[in-house]
């Protein structure tokens, strides 16, 4: 018979990569890791991720309306650790810049983007995101040009390692 563990075992040999989500609130800067982050759409450029009903984080960055994303190198599994922390001070000892929109944005991923809220639907005990991005690069400094993403697998951060060393044609 199925089960929840096994629903997750299941899904847990999915490979996602990691993200940061950041934001500047009211109260402040908020930030969440999230490895359920994908693309949605090019025209009009979308993106979509899941936030769970029981973070303490996501409230704050949802009043924002709008957000950054921070793709993670391999080298940053601390931080993500730091990030999926409840209680952790999240943004002290790093090097932060803003995103047009004002956002904390993580110095030195391999990539970002600039998001504003589009669509939020109810989704079981999480909530699925559509946000339209606004701004994004590949810049990030002359570290963000080496090494490969941080990864999430059977319930672990990973590096992916360099898998050919030759662009992809697929979609």
């Amino acid at each position: 018979m199925p089960t929840q563990r096994s629903f997750r075992d299941v899904l847990g040999r999915f490979t996602t990569g990691v993200v940061l989500v950041t934001a500047q609130t009211e109260a402040g800067p908020a930030g969440m890791a999230a490895n359920s982050f994908t693309s949605v759409s090019l025209v009009p450029p979308l993106i979509a991720l899941c936030a769970a009903h029981t973070s303490t984080t996501w409230p704050a960055i949802r009043a924002a309306g709008g957000f950054a994303v921070t793709i993670l190198r391999e080298d940053h599994e601390e931080v993500c650790r730091t990030f999926a922390t409840r209680g952790a001070d999240r943004f002290a000892g790093r090097d932060w810049v803003r995103t047009p929109a004002g956002h904390p944005l993580l110095w030195g991923g391999l990539g970002w983007l600039d998001c504003a809220i589009e669509q939020i639907h109810p989704a079981g005990d999480h909530e699925l995101v559509v946000a339209r991005a606004l701004e994004w690069s590949t810049a990030g400094g002359p570290e963000a040009a080496s090494g490969g993403p941080l990864v999430f697998q059977l319930r672990a951060l990973r590096t992916a390692g360099i898998l050919t060393g030759r662009p992809s044609t697929a979609p």
